[in-house]
């Protein structure tokens, strides 16, 4: 997950209010249960301290997403009577959390909001092709390519001319995927999609994917559905699952593998609190690796002013001359490192969960710049 949309939560200093609603039930009477949790939220928040021109931004906040078509929920980070951060979520969350901290809380977003495949779904038949955008959010159109509609149907003779005419045939159905396939690469290039889905008859899906571009293999998935049908909304959902659990599977595997020494005796990868710490104060975190369950995400560290200003013990921050210390929760606050240093974060849930594979120790670790 690339951090960098984070940047104005740490431009200023704290405590901040974080927040998150799951808007993913919607009956007759949403509008008014969405009422009760933002009053809910700003009565949590004023009980731990928050203050009053914070609580009245949180709650005018949520009372405006009491008629929102959101699917999954929303992330609410406020300070000093400002919302300062409201993105979209693409998953709902766990349940509704209102907490008021001296950094905010954004480690649940590495779940609720990290990996939102874009997916781009090509309804192929051999005529064209309609393209439709697939995100976490919803579905809108992305395009229509259309290519020649003559000769388009085979006959059952054995006569030269009409070999002569299936021959035709071919080349028409060949110039139209190739049409296809050129104008499908061309939106994945614009919406940057991380998987394109054909759908359509056995052959046209194999024309089309054979006239891709080498680079493009490994992002097709074909969809088991006939010419004309519309992919159902949990068959797009599988793909996207598998998709992100492929990528926490590769990047953990790429975790394990660079924490064994090397020919150095030096390891590639940190874990545990004391020596994520140690890394982020040396701006050697290239990607941040997490379980929101693991222990040590939970567990207190002490964070200064700078994001770099992190210890194990409040002791060392005064040694590092830092007069203000707070403490904060470990993965809070990697995560703001992280943040300034332009490293990545993940969450690994997907993987250790999917097949049992092992994670860092206490659910946070790290591939790190440098050993």
């Amino acid at each position: 997950m690339d951090l960098a949309f984070l940047h104005p939560l740490y431009e200023h200093p704290g405590p901040w209010a974080s927040v998150y609603v799951d808007t993913s039930r919607h009956t007759e009477n949403t509008a008014h249960v969405r009422h009760l949790t933002a009053e809910a939220m700003a009565r949590e928040l004023a009980e731990q301290g928050a203050d009053d021109a914070t609580c009245r931004a949180v709650r005018s906040a949520l009372e405006d997403l009491r008629h929102s078509p959101e699917p999954h929920g929303r992330a609410l980070f406020a300070r000093a009577g400002e919302v300062v951060l409201d993105p979209p979520l693409a998953r709902s969350p766990r349940g509704d959390l209102a907490r008021w901290a001296p950094l905010p809380h954004t480690a649940p977003l590495l779940e609720l909001a990290g990996e939102d495949p874009v997916c781009v779904v090509a309804y192929v038949d051999r005529k064209g092709a309609d393209f439709e955008l697939r995100t976490g959010l919803g579905r809108k159109d992305a395009g229509t390519v259309t290519g020649r509609t003559w000769p388009m149907h085979r006959t059952g003779s054995a006569d030269w001319s009409e070999r002569h005419f299936q021959l035709k045939v071919e080349n028409t159905w060949e110039h139209n995927a190739a049409e296809i396939a050129d104008a499908l690469s061309v939106c994945q290039e614009e919406t940057r999609a991380d998987l394109l889905v054909l759908v359509g008859d056995d052959r046209e899906r194999r024309t089309v994917r054979r006239r891709l571009p080498e680079r493009l293999h490994d992002l097709v998935v074909e969809a088991p559905h006939g010419t004309g049908s519309r992919l159902l909304e949990e068959d797009v959902e599988r793909a996207r699952t598998e998709h992100v659990r492929q990528r926490a599977q590769r990047e953990l595997e790429r975790f394990l593998a660079a924490r064994e020494p090397g020919a150095d005796g030096r390891a590639g990868a940190a874990e545990g609190v004391p020596a994520l710490v140690e890394a982020a104060r040396e701006h050697r975190i290239d990607e941040l690796l997490l379980h929101p369950d693991g222990p040590d995400a939970h567990r207190q560290v002490w964070i200064g002013e700078d994001p770099d200003q992190i210890a194990v013990r409040r002791t060392e921050l005064t040694i590092l001359g830092e007069q203000n210390s707070w403490s904060a929760r470990a993965d809070d606050a990697l995560i703001r490192s992280a943040v300034a240093t332009g490293a990545a974060a993940l969450a690994v849930t997907p993987a250790t969960e999917a097949n049992g594979a092992e994670g860092p120790v206490g659910g946070l670790g790290a591939l790190l710049r440098w050993a």
